[in-house]
């Protein structure tokens, strides 16, 4: 069960939180820039933690006084390291745990498995975001056991906030769900864009013209959704006139035979399949 998206204006802390980022890779680093441009959290207590930190880091925390590789009694430890490296990196932040909420951004690694990696650490919460929360844009999936309570909640939530949309579900198997449908879900929407200009092409376009139409098409149609409060069968039914262009192509997709449907379905359950033999 997936609890309802909580309004972005509201259920903020009372003061920002300090965190400890252990890593400031892709999504380590897109993170901190988002924190720090929205004032999210309280960077002369925060710290970064990452011994092949880039220049380009280093000098956003020197700029903004977030500590580097230095720091103790953090309100969250956000690790967004590799998962085939966390056995190796995790133990040396095991102290850091103590008092912190973990939040573990990779994907593969259950609560269980970053609980004994970071000697028995009480608080563990995993997040599964998206490529698009490198920009701001993501949609992440949220999850605590009991031992975490409201306020950890809000902290977690706050944090993730900067990336995105975030929703909650449940248990920690919904975070398999979640990786099908938005975890992997860019990549789904990237091929559609890639066959709509090879089809572009087939029926005449030229190669450039195209990939830009079916790039532009992508990026506005998504722009709309998230601007247009109506759902997306609605506005699918708004361009549609009936015996139409949009209708003939429509019916190839998603005809009588509900084809398409069938067809996202089986591959969000494969890639949900596929989550679930991978976390360990």
């Amino acid at each position: 069960m997936v609890r309802p998206m909580t309004d972005k204006t509201s259920d903020k802390p009372s003061g920002a939180p300090s965190v400890a980022l252990i890593g400031a890779g892709a999504m380590g680093g897109a993170l901190l820039k988002g924190w720090l441009a929205a004032g999210t959290i309280d960077a002369a207590r925060s710290a970064v933690f990452d011994p092949n930190i880039k220049d380009e880091m280093a000098t956003l925390c020197a700029d903004k006084g977030v500590a580097v590789n230095k720091g103790e009694g953090f309100d969250a430890m956000l690790i967004a390291v590799k998962p085939q490296i966390a056995a190796d990196v995790l133990p040396a932040y095991a102290a850091l745990a103590k008092d912190a909420i973990a939040i573990s951004v990779m994907a593969g690694k259950s609560v269980a498995s970053i609980g004994k990696m970071l000697n028995g650490a009480p608080r563990v919460a995993r997040v599964m975001p998206n490529l698009p929360a490198a920009i701001g844009r993501g949609a992440s999936g949220l999850y605590a056991p009991e031992a975490i309570d409201a306020e950890g909640r809000i902290v977690i939530e706050t944090l993730m906030r900067a990336a995105g949309e975030t929703v909650w579900v449940e248990t920690e198997q919904e975070i398999d769900f979640v990786t099908a449908v938005s975890g992997s879900g860019p990549a789904y929407y990237f091929l559609l864009t890639e066959a709509l200009a090879e089809a572009g092409v087939s029926i005449g376009l030229d190669k450039a013209a195209a990939a830009r139409l079916a790039r532009a098409t992508l990026a506005g149609a998504g722009a709309m959704m998230d601007a247009d409060p109506r759902s997306p069968a609605e506005m699918r039914k708004a361009v549609t006139s009936p015996g139409g262009t949009t209708e003939a192509a429509l019916n190839v997709f998603d005809g009588d035979d509900a084809a398409m449907r069938k067809l996202v379905k089986k591959a969000a359950e494969a890639a949900a399949k596929r989550a679930g033999e991978l976390t360990d």
